[in-house]
């Protein structure tokens, strides 16, 4: 049995565009893909201008296409399917997650702006906190032809922030990619600080030992999510991983979650790991 790739879908340009991702993913990984649609009240009739009633149709067609255009994609021994399931968008990705045993969880995200990615929440969010395993979220209008050659991994000062190296470095190591490891200072306290440089010396053994290329920076932040994205742009990045638990500044305590911002504003696409995420093995 292969491993697992779930891929949330609902048909939307920027779902098709994470399966893309996840398909490149998926071949240099030599796993298999699962398709997740929920059927939920809020479709809008830009994706399903079919009556309710044929929607289920309409999806099982759709998906049918999907598998006849990527099967070939992929590794003789890796198949690509789908489930079409009933309920909260979140939850059903979640339970397919689970029934599967996927190694990774791949959705595309529209992003939000305002008060409203804090007051309601989106999907990728909701996904985001509830997901037990590594998540990539991609933001509408990303290249889906990019392999991923750059890899920023920001490291703060809270014990888990080592948790997202393994997967981190499993992902590099499909696509020989470099890693970014970016020790974030977001205190002047020498303690703090020194424990960044702590974590950024073990994660520079870590790769070092495992054959994965990297370069190591230290920077200032205010703002985590505005620091790393700065940085990312500037390095032309293909991926950030962060910890969907982070340390937080006063200016993050009015922004929101660190994850969630940069769920919701990075163009570039973001692997947040769960805290209970361990046993990665590169």
């Amino acid at each position: 049995m292969s491993k697992k790739i779930v891929v949330g879908i609902d048909f939307s340009d920027c779902s098709l565009n994470a399966l893309e991702h996840a398909v490149i993913i998926a071949r240099k990984a030599h796993a298999g893909i699962t398709m997740v649609w929920a059927n939920h009240l809020d479709y809008s009739k830009e994706i399903f201008s079919v009556e309710p009633e044929n929607i289920r149709t309409e999806v099982q067609k759709r998906f049918d296409e999907l598998v006849k255009k990527y099967r070939l994609q992929l590794a003789a021994d890796c198949d690509i399917d789908y489930r079409m399931e009933k309920g909260k968008v979140y939850k059903v990705i979640c339970q397919v997650v689970k029934e599967v045993n996927a190694f990774l969880l791949v959705i595309g995200t529209h992003g939000s702006s305002g008060f409203e990615e804090f007051w309601i929440g989106s999907n990728a969010n909701r996904i985001v906190s509830a997901s037990k395993i590594p998540i990539i979220t991609i933001r509408a209008g990303v290249d889906s032809n990019k392999e991923l050659k750059t890899i920023v991994m920001p490291l703060d000062s809270t014990k888990i922030t080592r948790q997202k190296l393994p997967i981190t470095a499993l992902i590099a190591k499909y696509f020989d990619a470099e890693i970014h490891i970016v020790g974030v200072y977001t205190a002047t306290a020498d303690n703090i600080r020194y424990r960044v440089q702590n974590y950024v010396n073990q994660s520079e053994t870590y790769l070092k030992e495992n054959g994965i290329r990297y370069r190591s920076v230290f920077l200032e932040a205010g703002n985590i999510t505005d620091t790393v994205l700065e940085y990312a742009k500037k390095v032309n990045a293909n991926l950030i991983s962060i910890m969907t638990e982070q340390e937080t500044s006063t200016a993050n305590l009015w922004l929101g979650p660190y994850a969630a911002q940069m769920v919701n504003h990075s163009s570039i696409p973001v692997l947040s790991v769960h805290m209970e995420n361990t046993g990665y093995i590169v």
